[in-house]
């Protein structure tokens, strides 16, 4: 069972969510950086994309609470049978922290793919 209170299990869910979606914001970036490189020109900030996720359960749009063995602590899944504020936090939280990331990593690599080829063709018909 959880341990330390509810506070500390508020920080330990904030500090799981906040650092989770940053690794894959940062993943992300990543892939979208090597994208405009190589491709076009620009910049975004994963932080801020994290913290406002994060922060989101701290401002009552879905909860954190402790996970089903009690052991640690996140994103309260449960939650959403019950509230319908939960429920649009986790649908927000998946389609823009699961989805948008892996569908920008996946067209940022795969146009860099691209280019290497068109680049490597033009090179070997120089």
């Amino acid at each position: 069972r959880w341990l330390y209170g509810k506070q500390i299990c508020l920080f330990y869910a904030f500090s799981g969510v906040l650092f989770g979606i940053c690794s894959l914001s940062t993943l992300t970036l990543l892939s979208t950086v090597c994208c405009l490189k190589i491709c076009f020109p620009a910049y975004v900030c994963a932080w801020a994309y994290a913290a406002v996720f994060a922060c989101s359960p701290l401002a009552h749009w879905g909860e954190y609470g402790a996970e089903p063995y009690g052991t640690a602590c996140c994103i309260d899944w449960h939650s959403t049978n019950i509230k319908t504020t939960s429920m649009s936090y986790i649908t927000v939280l998946f389609v823009f922290c699961f989805i948008l990331p892996c569908g920008v990593i996946v067209t940022s690599y795969s146009l860099i793919l691209i280019t290497v080829k068109e680049s490597r063709r033009a090179v070997e018909q120089h």
